[in-house]
């Protein structure tokens, strides 16, 4: 599938090719402090983006950094560095029906004010990394 977006004040704006229509929701101590809350990520195939000049990347880690509009704030993506893979926030597509929660990761650091519904895996940090080393192997 094709996409667009853009950040909330429309400085940065995407094209996306490639896009998957399963969201995965991360609960992990960076995405609820990045985000303000749980995560919900999509993963892109390519991204374009237009306003390049606009977004700031922040390296989070040694293998990914995180990407959003200097201007108005809205988080845009999370880049893994060497396989050059962007996880766009579900939230700046422009037409968001197309999605549906697939999977919610690292549940066990996610607070009990909040569930989401649905019945899907659910998978703990543990969980999720056991899975990244099987998809490697």
């Amino acid at each position: 599938m094709e996409a667009t977006g853009r950040c909330l004040c429309g400085a940065v704006t995407y094209a996306a090719k490639e896009v998957e229509t399963d969201v995965h929701s991360c609960h992990c101590d960076i995405c609820l402090r990045w985000n303000g809350g749980p995560g919900f990520a999509v993963s892109v195939g390519q991204v374009s983006f237009n306003g390049e000049q606009n977004i700031t990347r922040f390296d989070s880690s040694e293998w990914a950094e995180r990407g959003f509009c200097n201007r108005c704030g809205t988080n845009l993506f999370y880049h893994l560095k060497e396989a050059n893979l962007y996880v766009l926030w579900m939230g700046t597509f422009d037409d968001l029906k197309p999605f549906k929660l697939a999977r919610e990761i690292y549940i066990d650091k996610k607070p009990a004010l909040y569930d989401l519904a649905g019945n899907h895996p659910r998978l703990t940090g543990s969980e999720f990394m056991a899975s990244l080393k099987e998809m490697e192997e």
